[in-house]
């Protein structure tokens, strides 16, 4: 099984870059990861949101194979508690067998055609966060709770 973060636009700040780029390193230690880019649309001037969104969503589904479980970061979503994110997890990955793929959407979220093919959502909050930074935030908590599951002193309650 493989862990994958999607997201829509590429990581252009630099010390959240760095973050990222920590977890990152870190989760290969515990599960084959791999964060794709998918880059920001050109020219959407002309567009309005539900066409940006038709739009990023069609490069969305291209970057999901059939087999893929995928879980939304969305507002919507649901919310957990670190611990309660780790036991869904481990049960996720015990029970499903397919590669697992986390996707942080554009600015103004997901087409239609994205949430039918989602198996869930997850909220990492009532705030709302820069696409940018829930990467890092959502990396992290990827860690812990990998590190919660193999009983390590990363989170302390």
């Amino acid at each position: 099984m493989h862990l994958t973060l999607l997201t829509v636009g590429k990581t252009d700040i630099p010390w959240v870059r760095d973050g990222l780029e920590m977890y990152v390193s870190r989760l290969k230690h515990y599960v084959p990861f791999g964060l794709r880019e998918i880059p920001e649309l050109k020219g959407v001037s002309a567009l309005n949101r539900e066409q940006i969104k038709e739009k990023e969503g069609e490069l969305i589904l291209r970057q999901l194979k059939p087999a893929d479980d995928v879980i939304l970061l969305d507002e919507h979503g649901r919310e957990f508690r670190s611990l309660e994110f780790a036991d869904w997890l481990g049960r996720r990955l015990t029970a499903s067998g397919h590669d697992l793929v986390f996707v942080v959407g554009g600015a103004y979220g997901f087409s239609d055609a994205v949430y039918a093919r989602a198996a869930g959502k997850l909220s990492l909050s009532k705030m709302t966060y820069s696409h940018q930074l829930v990467r890092t935030i959502f990396a992290e908590q990827l860690y812990r709770a990998f590190t919660i599951l193999r009983g390590e002193p990363y989170h302390h309650e």
